[in-house]
């Protein structure tokens, strides 16, 4: 679904859809996922996948399994599985992740940690020193 650039995201694929009209400035705890169209300021804690579309605006620190960034995000990103930036996606922050997607033509500025254990093609063709 959010793999391919410039696809539409249908809402009906999400639990919790903030349309463009929110302006929600606080801490945000999710547990469903959840299709960001409008504007957040603070904090957002999500235990599920995390979309912020192409036009809005998030101002704040996200902690989430899964991350997508097709609109603007300003503060760090923390995901214990994958962070995603498409094409229209902008990033000014640092990135905790395990796996991350960068396409092309996407704007990130900030550090990026990988964490968690290589996988085991990884390690077997690595050479000992």
């Amino acid at each position: 679904m959010t793999e391919s650039r410039n696809e539409t995201l249908d809402e009906t694929d999400f639990d919790i859809v903030l349309s463009n009209d929110i302006d929600f400035s606080g801490t945000a705890r999710l547990e469903k996922p959840v299709l960001v169209r409008g504007k957040i300021t603070g904090e957002i804690f999500s235990t599920s996948l995390l979309v912020i579309d192409e036009d809005a605006v998030v101002d704040a620190d996200i902690t989430a399994p899964h991350v997508v960034i097709r609109g603007t995000v300003k503060g760090n990103v923390n995901a214990s599985e994958k962070v995603h930036i498409t094409l229209t996606g902008k990033l000014q922050g640092n990135i905790t992740t395990t796996e991350i997607c960068m396409e092309s033509g996407c704007l990130f500025n900030g550090r990026c940690s990988m964490t968690g254990n290589p996988s085991p093609s990884i390690q077997e063709t690595t050479p000992k020193l």
